[in-house]
């Protein structure tokens, strides 16, 4: 067995110890969002592991991704719990759950907190292939280094602007549309796709292109799963004023407002 497998396997074993044990306090909270508070730390786990068994974990290039990553991991870790604190189990999480039973509990072991492991272990392998071998800094590093350092400082931006109008009682039942809100409906989620992006650039300048199913994941998973479509499935009917931001504001891609059209 290569030391390439064996890390993988490892960090593999470390996303699955915090889901389970995540999964035992979500049992006995009778709470499975509680996963959405540890996402980053299942991403985080198996990146640390990487970065302290293989070859160029000590490099420039490990270094850096470790410290954005680091800013990313503890800062979304706290605005997720910070925003749920109070407030029981997300009414997702809810709709799975009532589908699920009997004995969801037991099946959220695999249904949730499994399914989240493994995709935090696919997203984490730029870390595995940028320390699989050292290489030199590159002008790719730099570029990638900056798109992750910018989509961390994207994503928080428009995580505080949205905490800030929605502690403004004046702003009840109103469409947030300021700030970078006013660019794209989900900034949050295009910082973040900035984030895996610039990493797998930075394992690319690493000779790890393989490392790409890292962003694809999660890229399909921010517009297609649990991001974009999930958020905006019934919020039209459920809010008719996010209609007309629908048809001024782009979904993902920040752009000027537009008249008439729906992005």
């Amino acid at each position: 067995m290569t030391p390439l497998v064996q890390a993988a396997l490892v960090g593999g074993g470390a996303a699955s110890g915090v889901a389970i044990l995540t999964w035992l306090a979500s049992v006995a909270r009778r709470d499975a969002s509680l996963v959405d508070r540890v996402w980053s730390l299942l991403v985080a786990a198996p990146a640390a592991v990487y970065v302290g068994l293989l070859p160029a974990g000590g490099q420039p290039r490990l270094v850096v991704m470790a410290a954005v990553l680091a800013l990313w991991a503890v800062r979304l870790a706290a605005h997720v719990t910070w925003r749920n604190w109070g407030h029981g189990e997300d009414r997702r999480y809810q709709a799975i759950r009532a589908r699920n039973e009997p004995h969801f509990a037991l099946k959220s072991l695999v249904l949730v907190f499994t399914l989240q492991a493994l995709l935090a272990w696919l997203v984490a392998t730029p870390f595995l292939a940028a320390a699989a071998r050292p290489a030199p800094w590159t002008p790719l590093d730099a570029i990638g280094a900056a798109i992750a350092s910018f989509g961390v400082v994207f994503e928080a931006v428009g995580d505080q602007q949205l905490a800030s109008f929605k502690a403004d009682r004046a702003n009840r039942g109103r469409v947030m549309d300021r700030g970078v809100w006013r660019y794209t409906r989900h900034p949050n989620y295009f910082g973040e796709c900035c984030v895996w992006w610039g990493f797998f650039l930075m394992a690319l300048a690493a000779g790890g292109w393989w490392s790409v199913l890292s962003p694809l994941v999660m890229t399909g998973l921010l517009l297609k799963v649990s991001g974009v479509a999930l958020l905006e499935k019934d919020i039209g009917d459920r809010r008719p004023e996010y209609r007309d931001y629908i048809r001024r504001t782009n979904a993902f891609f920040p752009g000027p407002p537009k008249k008439g059209r729906v992005t």
